[in-house]
């Protein structure tokens, strides 16, 4: 599998279905540019572990060549994050009192998996996104914060 170029973060994008994955994939290929797939809030309650893993595997398998990292988010249930984790999904987000984080951040990493705290601030959500590969590639296109668009100084 080829590897992305690492020399910039990783887009962030809530993926909602097969489409859209593959929307995001496509556009993160084409722009050469690292990508992080994260489902929707509480996504291991609505679709499960099993849909999670059979979306990266389909969607991986349309676009072969692109390193995704790919994160199941179980909202505040630490019950589905131990499921999603039996379950064989790697990276998981929890929103979890500290004492409960702590404990299946300890399981996570006996099984070689990660726990993730998500901040969702610039994170494009392809909820309602009428071409979700367009809206992938402006996303991916915009500067990093703090860095100024060209000719913006004068």
């Amino acid at each position: 599998m080829t590897k992305v170029k690492r020399d910039r973060a990783n887009a962030w994008i809530i993926v909602h279905d097969f489409d859209q994955a593959v929307a995001a994939l496509a556009a993160a290929n084409a722009l050469d540019h690292p990508i992080t797939l994260l489902s929707a809030p509480g996504a291991a309650r609505a679709g499960g572990a099993a849909w999670w893993r059979e979306l990266m595997t389909q969607a991986t398998a349309a676009i072969p060549h692109l390193d995704a990292e790919w994160i199941l988010d179980c909202a505040d249930e630490p019950g589905m994050a131990l499921a999603a984790l039996r379950e064989g999904v790697r990276a998981i987000a929890l929103d979890a009192e500290y004492d409960t984080r702590a404990r299946v951040e300890q399981i996570a990493k006996r099984l070689n998996a990660t726990l993730v705290k998500v901040d969702r601030a610039g994170i494009l959500d392809l909820a309602g996104a009428n071409n979700p590969q367009r809206a992938c590639e402006l996303h991916l296109s915009k500067p990093p914060h703090g860095v100024a668009k060209p000719g913006a100084l004068g």
